[in-house]
Order: C-alpha cells, then sequence, then structure tokens
C-alpha cells in the first residue's frame, strides 16, 4: 500500500492512543465495525477523506493534520501558491491537494481534488461524512452520484451538497478531472 496511506494510519493509531479511545468508539464515529476501523489502522487499506473528516470532527484535530502530519500555525491568513499546497495521494485515481493546511482553527477545508479515469465499468465509490461539501469543476468533466441520482458537471460548473447523503465521483471522458472541493 502507499506510503502516504502507511502513515495516514500511524497517525489515526497514535491519535486514538494518545486519547486513550477504545478501536470501538472510533469505530462508531466512522460508522465502522471495530474490525474495519483496525484495518485502516493497519495501513493496508485506502483510507477515504470522508473517514478523516469524520474523525477531525469528533475529536478536535485539524483534518489536514491527520491526512498530512503537520499542525497548522497561522491565525490571520495562509497563502498557497499554484501547485504546491500539501498533496496526498490516497490511491493512483485520487489526489487530494490542501489549500488552507497551515491556517489552524479552519471552518472548512478545501482541496483541490484530482481524479484520474477509470474503465467505464468501474463502479464509484461512495462515501458519506457530517456538513456540506462544495464542488467547482476547473478542468474535465465530472461524474458526480449523489444519493443515487447521477449528475455530470462540465468544467466552470459547481455543486453544493448534504455531504451526509452517499457520494462519489468519477472522471468522464478518459480524461483527468481537476475540482475545488470545500468540506464543511
Amino acid at each position: 500500500m502507499n506510503e502516504q496511506i502507511k502513515q495516514i494510519a500511524e497517525r489515526l493509531a497514535g491519535l486514538r492512543d494518545a486519547l486513550e479511545i477504545s478501536p470501538e468508539e472510533i469505530a462508531q464515529v466512522c460508522h465502522l465495525t471495530p474490525e474495519q476501523y483496525l484495518e485502516l489502522e493497519s495501513g493496508n487499506v485506502d483510507i477515504s477523506v470522508s473517514v478523516l473528516h469524520q474523525i477531525s470532527q469528533a475529536y478536535g484535530v485539524e483534518l489536514t493534520t491527520l491526512m498530512f502530519g503537520d499542525e497548522p500555525k497561522m491565525s490571520s491568513y495562509f497563502i498557497t501558491r499554484k501547485g504546491k499546497g500539501v498533496a496526498v495521494e490516497r490511491t493512483k485515481a485520487y489526489k487530494y491537494q490542501s489549500l488552507a493546511a497551515g491556517f489552524a482553527g479552519r471552518k472548512a477545508d478545501p482541496f483541490m481534488v484530482t481524479v484520474h479515469p477509470k474503465p467505464d465499468d468501474t463502479p464509484i465509490y461512495l462515501n458519506s461524512h457530517p456538513g456540506q461539501e462544495y464542488n467547482l469543476v476547473v478542468q474535465g468533466r465530472l461524474l458526480l452520484q449523489i444519493n443515487n441520482k447521477e449528475l455530470i458537471l462540465e468544467e466552470g460548473d459547481s455543486i453544493y451538497f448534504d455531504s451526509q447523503l452517499p457520494h462519489g465521483m468519477k472522471a468522464l471522458d478518459g480524461e483527468k478531472v481537476c475540482f475545488l472541493a470545500v468540506i464543511m
């Protein structure tokens, strides 16, 4: 499995240990079984941003701290220069680049997300998390499935939705898609 996934898994295990949280308690927060949660801590499976978001919200930890390992320090403003955001590739198909990792106490988590194309018959992985989400397509075309409804977003299109609804995305036309995702 990807080295970055293993590092995230280590941070999850460290957080659970530091807060003296049982696997059962944190699994319940993530809507997983304890066995599924411990598999995430093993570093052998992908860890969705939605699960990390649920943990960050429940335990008062910055999402980007779980994803990237750095504590945010800025409180007035934080600039992310083009192409310079802290990035993690959870799988070969998804790359998340944080656009505000250095700002402490964020009310939202903005990411530039790159999704690479997969074969047409590949099912869409659905996830959900508390809160709301905003997506703005910057490049390419995106198939976004929300609560069993399929929506196609073109370059320049945006959507704001209840992220508790099961949702997932797929790049269209055999081309990668880049979009701004703001998780609140």
